[in-house]
């Protein structure tokens, strides 16, 4: 055998005998591990997966990278749990369970096409077209449909006895992460991007704020049938509000 083959060979050798580590050798199951910054592996694709489906749009790309880790925080928020921006397998768990759920809930409880439609509970039907930050608000902004007005209600903690208008959408919104906390409707007015948006518009002055979702109004007031948050199909006049909406909705 030739000194050049001979070395080849010993040189394929050692690379067999390199020692693989599982996170390379196999497949790895979501939860079979806590995950955090700089990791990858198909577990933080299905993390990244979990996530957009949960309504936290995250790019896929099996990469634990900064992004991925403000999502997780924003999740992490959500749930009042510790934030910390890694995902232990506890945490892993309650992710699942959500999306299982959701996805149970949304296949028996969607509208076609792209426009949300109200139930004769007064809650909200989420358009099957919408992205899934869409159906994530109309989902927390269901949870309060019926609590009474309250001024201040749902500033000094998420779940309250009653929502002021500012209050009420910033609930509804926390639902897909896109607020971190309470906003006054002042603070509305500089929130998120300039404009209508196509799925979620915020609209505020220094007085008052509502939400349009999908096509309906998520409001405290003005004909909606009641002085706490409720659904309308009915739109009210927005001269003298500021409208905003969330980047890429």
């Amino acid at each position: 055998m030739s000194r050049c083959r001979t070395l080849g060979v010993g040189l394929l050798l050692a690379v067999l005998a390199l020692p693989v580590s599982s996170a390379d050798a196999r497949r790895i199951v979501f939860g079979e591990r806590d995950l955090r910054q700089g990791m990858r592996g198909t577990d933080v694709r299905v993390l990244q997966d979990f996530l957009t489906r949960v309504g936290l749009r995250t790019k896929v790309d099996g990469r634990y990278g900064p992004r991925t880790a403000s999502r997780v925080r924003s999740w992490e928020r959500r749930n009042d749990l510790r934030v910390d921006g890694r995902m232990s397998r506890e945490e892993a768990a309650t992710l699942r369970g959500q999306v299982e759920g959701n996805a149970t809930e949304f296949q028996s409880r969607t509208a076609p096409g792209a426009k949300a439609v109200l139930g004769p509970d007064g809650k909200a039907i989420p358009p099957a077209d919408a992205p899934p930050e869409g159906p994530s608000v109309i989902e927390a902004a269901n949870r309060i449909v019926g609590k009474p007005y309250k001024y201040g209600g749902g500033h000094g903690k998420w779940e309250d006895s009653g929502y002021d208008c500012s209050g009420s959408e910033s609930y509804a919104l926390r639902g897909a992460g896109l607020v971190s906390r309470p906003l006054n409707s002042t603070e509305f007015m500089s929130w998120g991007e300039p404009g209508e948006g196509q799925w979620i518009t915020s609209y505020a002055n220094h007085g008052h704020s509502f939400l349009v979702v999908a096509g309906l109004r998520f409001d405290t007031g003005y004909n909606n049938g009641g002085n706490g948050p409720r659904w309308s199909e009915k739109m009210r006049p927005t001269d003298g509000y500021v409208a905003r909406h969330p980047k890429g909705l």
